[in-house]
């Protein structure tokens, strides 16, 4: 039998379990799929808006591959803890694939950027997403007005957050804190802005068009910065979405043109005034965060222009936008994992073919898959050409895995290093408690915000089975 550690269980680490589990060259494989987290898949439980209920579905396609005989779900594992680095693991499991994503935010390195009231766009989507390591996060929201510095679908998803009512959000799984904090929301004004145009933009069309659809909220932009876009007048060379981006920001520009009435300017009473406005910039980057020890006031930006080959360049002149809370949505990045080689330059894990690379040579029985893979790019789908190519190589490398032999209980060896697991039986205490919360506020499935909660569900239930 050849057993497999896959470290995550988000899209990448899945779909790898479900290429193992899959194929029939080896048919005596089982996959234990390891989570810092006593729950399973990830971002697409703590990073997809709890609005996007859509693809928050994607969980029953993964909860089917966790349920698989020859699949077992193990959270609440430390990987890389004292007694548990890949030396350990490759005494426990014939093989080690690291799906472990892109775990922190990428800094601007401008002035002011750690103020008060500056944070990383990550931080309040974890904030919303009820993720446990957030649970000591607070967002009072009293800021007037909000910038989101960014123009992908972290951004979009947060700017669009800032802007929904809570009424529209109460059918979600949302926490109730975050929940009470945007019903007390006095966000007005939501600038998401951009340090290059809106054919470089990273959002898709569907995220970009529903900020057009929210109850309550005009978007707007700058018809002279759409033009300041060499691609504007004529996007019919650009890639599907950039040139469907273009398009939808055209529109919006002329109805805000032909518009015989701007909101902020119309009575109280005038169904032309909206209760919020997003703001969408481009060709300004931001050079310093304005503020002192008790917040941010304001973003200081310099504008931008086409520099003929793809990029910008700064033009020397400047303009400050305020805001009292400022999100900084510019990517993500791999870290560092113990063991293993790391490239700072690309924040990923050398590799060939999945294969983990030490000076250029495979390192035996380890290998990536996902974002620490190739690099935060891509969307969930992504994930599964880019998990079979690891599955292909770690299968084709099975005869000398086997020659490995590991033997014993994988989780019992997991708890002897010091360990806690959460099994699959743990998971779906954690998931009847949350369902037994949310009837209890009159709502439906509402997330279990902190560790000591998630822990004591499912550690409740293992011990009474």
């Amino acid at each position: 039998m050849l057993r497999v550690a896959v470290i995550g269980s988000g899209p990448s680490g899945v779909y790898t379990a479900q290429s193992l589990i899959e194929q029939q060259a080896v048919p005596d494989l089982e996959v234990y799929v390891l989570d810092r987290l006593p729950c399973p898949y990830g971002l697409v439980r703590y990073g997809v808006a709890p609005d996007h209920e859509k693809i928050k579905s994607l969980q029953n396609n993964l909860r089917t591959v966790l349920e698989h005989p020859r699949a077992h779900f193990v959270g609440n594992v430390e990987v890389g803890a004292p007694g548990l680095g890949v030396a350990e693991l490759r005494e426990i499991f014939d093989a080690v694939v690291f799906c472990v994503g892109a775990a922190t935010d990428r800094h601007l390195g401008i002035p002011g950027e750690e103020l008060p009231g500056s944070h990383p766009a990550t931080e309040f989507v974890a904030w919303y997403s009820a993720h446990p390591d957030a649970a000591a996060l607070r967002f009072t929201l009293a800021a007037r007005s909000a910038l989101v510095i960014g123009v992908g679908n972290v951004a979009v998803d947060v700017a669009r957050m800032l802007s929904r009512g809570a009424a529209e959000l109460a059918t979600t799984d949302m926490p109730q804190g975050p929940l009470s904090a945007l019903a007390d929301s006095r966000v007005e004004d939501v600038w998401m802005v951009g340090r290059r145009g809106p054919s470089q933009a990273k959002f898709t069309t569907k995220e970009l068009r529903e900020l057009g659809s929210l109850p309550d909220t005009e978007v707007r932009v700058r018809p002279e910065e759409l033009a300041l876009d060499p691609a504007y007048q004529d996007p019919g060379a650009l890639p599907a979405v950039a040139r469907r981006n273009v398009e939808v920001l055209r529109g919006w520009a002329e109805r805000q043109a032909a518009g015989p009435e701007r909101p902020d300017t119309a009575p109280e009473s005038s169904p032309a005034r909206r209760r919020r406005r997003i703001h969408l910039r481009f060709f300004l980057r931001p050079v310093e965060i304005l503020g002192d020890a008790g917040g941010v006031r304001a973003v200081r930006f310099e504008r931008t222009a086409p520099d003929g080959h793809g990029g910008v360049s700064g033009t020397g002149e400047f303009e400050e936008i305020e805001g009292q809370l400022v999100l900084r949505s510019v990517g993500y990045r791999g870290t560092p994992q113990p063991g293993l080689p790391f490239d700072e330059t690309t924040g990923t894990v050398p590799h060939q073919a999945g294969r983990v690379l030490r000076d250029g040579s495979p390192l035996p029985g380890v290998y990536v898959a996902g974002w620490i893979k190739r690099g935060p790019t891509g969307v969930i789908g992504t994930n599964r050409p880019c998990a079979k190519e690891t599955a292909l190589s770690l299968l084709a490398d099975a005869p000398a895995l086997a020659e490995h032999a590991s033997a014993g209980d994988p989780v019992t060896a997991l708890i002897r290093a010091g360990q806690r697991p959460v099994t699959w039986p743990g998971w779906l205490a954690i998931e009847a408690a949350e369902a037994e919360w949310g009837r209890g506020l009159g709502r439906g499935t509402v997330k279990l915000p902190d560790w000591s909660g998630l822990l004591d569900a499912a550690h409740t239930a293992e011990r009474s089975s």
